[in-house]
């Protein structure tokens, strides 16, 4: 799973970055296409109670990639992204936009001061730019295609000249992509686009540490706000979760409780990403590992079998599954089997959240 992380300069972006992946940067970017990138783990304590029961080499849990990437400001002009920025957002999963919603006289303030509101609808506008300029190229190249198309190529050119055309009337309405409709079809056309509109985004109000305690009532504010296809908006503190992030879990956990945290912000923003990417994951185990795998909502068997190789995919036979805590409470795959829970499904099967899975196939 990767994740852009987006932001304007003096956000708090790159604080929000080392929180979510415990690292260390400077937060020194170039002045358009800086990048750093960092990797966190996903939580999940059933590998570690599935470890416990098959004593494997290793665990492996989901990996989420950040990619902090920074949005130039230029005085009087609007955000840009460049040709590097624009590829690492194309190529991620979901977005992550950080407005500014702390004072710090330590951080030098916007020239237009401090508004996390207006900070919002700049990033998503920017979203907006990066789609038409694509919509603008793509429209292009029909035009030049229709001149030597054939008869049934040139229904196939027009049919998504004009779906284009309706995507930027939307997008010039502020409407992103993500909460236009679309059919089946369109949406399969769609996918090679890769438009960041269309990406879930999740909103952060990056608080100063002041205003933690009032932190649960911004999130209902965010969320009646915010709320809507694809996109969340959540208030966080990235400098005070960047330096909890630092310490052991243990010597952090009596902290974020005086301050009345019942989540790390590592945590909380992964689950939001999996509630708005609609993922969940399923299991695989053995002697050499127990492993965590993240999929789509509604994946079935066959597609869920090439996530762990290719190879598995095209020569899928059948999946035979047990759900996590049937395997914990039988106490392995040959006890499962003979209580009747572990089932055999064929490649149609939807894979469910915890699904303990071994896949059979033959090349």
């Amino acid at each position: 799973m990767e994740i852009g992380v987006l932001g304007l300069p003096q956000s708090g972006k790159t604080t929000l970055f080392n929180a979510l992946t415990g690292g260390g940067s400077a937060g020194s970017h170039a002045s358009k296409g800086g990048l750093n990138l960092g990797v966190a783990k996903v939580p999940d304590p059933r590998l570690e109670a599935l470890a416990r029961l098959f004593q494997p080499q290793r665990i492996v849990p989901v990996e989420v990639k950040y990619m902090d990437v920074a949005l130039a400001r230029e005085a009087g002009r609007r955000q840009g992204l460049d040709a590097r920025a624009l590829a690492s957002l194309q190529n991620s999963d979901a977005i992550l936009g950080v407005v500014r919603a702390f004072t710090d006289p330590s951080v030098a303030m916007p020239a237009d001061g401090v508004d996390p509101a207006r900070d919002a609808e700049l990033l998503e506008l920017e979203l907006a730019f990066a789609d038409l300029a694509l919509l603008e190229k793509r429209r292009q190249r029909i035009t030049e295609s229709l001149r030597g198309a054939r008869p049934g190529e040139r229904a196939a050119y027009l049919a998504e000249q004009e779906l284009l055309s309706r995507i930027q009337t939307s997008l010039e309405g502020e409407v992103p992509l993500r909460a236009q409709s679309f059919t089946p079809e369109e949406r399969r056309l769609l996918r090679a686009y890769q438009f960041l509109s269309d990406k879930p985004l999740l909103l952060v109000w990056n608080i100063g540490e002041e205003a933690v305690p009032t932190a649960a009532g911004l999130d209902a504010q965010l969320a009646a706000r915010y709320g809507g296809p694809g996109r969340r908006a959540v208030a966080l503190c990235a400098k005070l979760e960047m330096e909890l992030a630092q310490l052991a879990t243990g010597e952090a956990a009596p902290f974020r409780a005086d301050l009345g945290l019942s989540e790390a912000a590592r945590d909380r923003v992964i689950r939001l990403c999996y509630e708005l990417l609609g993922y969940l994951s399923f299991l695989t185990v053995g002697p050499d590992e127990v492993r965590a795998w993240a999929i789509p909502r509604g994946t079935l068997a066959a597609q869920a079998a090439g996530k762990v190789h290719s190879d598995i995919e095209r020569g899928f036979i059948r999946a035979q599954v047990v759900g996590w805590e049937e395997l914990l409470a039988a106490g392995g795959i040959a006890q499962s089997r003979s209580r009747g829970h572990l089932r055999q499904e064929g490649r149609s099967y939807e894979v469910k959240d915890g699904d303990v899975i071994e896949f059979l196939f033959n090349l």
